[in-house]
């Protein structure tokens, strides 16, 4: 574990640097875009923190080289350099498009060759859906299945990527609940090691959000643009697959486990699809609605749902908060209930469950009730004056 916070503190003090190094050569240069229409910002903000996340990324991975605490995953260099090569095009074509605006097919063609990458040339493939027994059927239905996760993964990361610190934010807690998952993983399933590189990736991912997010968070110096969404849409999804697609199938037999267990058993798999819940669900609502319009699912709309968290009155720092709460809570009740069932809590995974259910409540009760800014608002806004009724 020490060496893992070593990594989280190494890549979070490489990010914050780089990142104040990007800020000030982006505005010297004055490499930022206008606003547009869509943006709740009303300042021309540089967007290449990505840039500095993805050097804070490469020398965490440089540094793990010369670890003999994660020479595991370095014994093959192909997968993590396939890693590496496709984070390198992502983030390529994210800064031409925070740059110069590109068009969105030949970004999601980038994103297709990406996955590829790692899909084809690092082998970090779906290679089984843990329920009851089940395989995937062919090398080229593994190949598919992982590249689509990957792009949709990429693409829901960046669609909720709108309000100050929101995706650094997200993902800090995501990657954070996602890293504690796959090192108990790695412990409950008897390895003789906890280094990995599911594991290593998620704590990189903490490092890069934690050091960024101070130049993010309101009122943000630097955004981290198409590039860090990318990246750590891309990351997120290998570092998933990297685990969960390479679990033992058998471990979901219900003859085996016994059906009382089942729900706990489906976690493992649940787990890495309930921390990006709320991109995942940005994302399918948008590409519906656009669908429905008749338009491109990527073509870019005023409608996502921190911008319906606006339009209900809450200021952006509430919103942002509130969707770290959404995040926090469903996620920790899917860990919670993976730690109760490993450790044969009474009810095994009722207690993740309560906690959820209060989160949950708690969450849409703030997500619902009118913020302190709106009241504080409404309150400022002059009263119409009634007309004197005749005498």
């Amino acid at each position: 574990m020490t060496q893992y916070l070593l990594t989280i503190l190494f890549t979070a003090a490489v990010t914050l640097a780089l990142s104040w190094v990007v800020w000030k050569l982006a505005l010297r240069f004055k490499l930022y875009p206008g606003i547009r229409d869509r943006d709740v910002h009303k300042t021309p903000t540089p967007r290449l923190g990505g840039v500095a996340m993805f050097l804070g990324v490469v020398a965490a991975f440089a540094l793990s080289s010369r670890n003999p605490y994660f020479a595991i995953f370095w014994t093959d260099p192909v997968p993590v350099l396939s890693l590496l090569g496709a984070v390198l095009l992502i983030v390529l074509v994210g800064v031409a498009d925070d740059l110069w605006d590109l068009d969105w097919m030949i970004k999601l063609g980038a994103q297709f060759i990406a996955a590829g990458v790692i899909a084809w040339f690092g082998q970090l493939q779906i290679l089984s859906l843990p329920i009851g027994a089940l395989t995937v059927g062919s090398s080229w239905v593994s190949f598919l299945l992982t590249v689509f996760a990957l792009v949709v993964v990429m693409n829901a990361v960046n669609f909720i990527d709108g309000l100050n610190g929101l995706v650094a934010g997200v993902c800090l807690i995501a990657n954070g609940v996602f890293f504690a998952y796959s090192y108990l993983l790695v412990r409950d399933t008897g390895a003789s090691t906890y280094f990995n590189l599911a594991s290593f990736i998620a704590a990189v991912l903490v490092g890069a959000c934690l050091g960024f997010l101070p130049m993010n968070w309101t009122p943000a110096k630097l955004f981290m643009g198409d590039a860090g969404a990318l990246m750590l849409g891309l990351l997120m999804a290998s570092s998933a697959v990297a685990i969960t697609g390479q679990l033992d199938p058998a471990v979901l037999d219900p003859e085996k486990i016994g059906r009382s267990q089942l729900l706990g058993a489906f976690i493992p798999i649940l787990l890495p699809v309930v921390i990006v819940l709320l991109p995942l669900l940005d994302f399918g609502l948008a590409v519906a609605r656009r669908q429905w319009a008749g338009r491109s699912p990527f073509s870019p709309d005023r409608k996502h749902l921190h911008h319906r968290m606006l339009d209900m009155g809450h200021s952006d720092r509430d919103a942002v908060l509130i969707f770290y709460s959404w995040t926090a809570v469903v996620s920790l009740a899917f860990l919670l209930m993976y730690i109760g069932t490993q450790q044969s809590w009474p009810g095994d995974y009722a207690f993740g469950i309560a906690f959820g259910v209060v989160g949950v409540i708690a969450c849409a009760v703030l997500t619902l009730l009118p913020s302190q800014h709106r009241l504080r608002r409404l309150a400022r806004r002059p009263r119409p004056t009634r007309p004197e009724s005749p005498s």
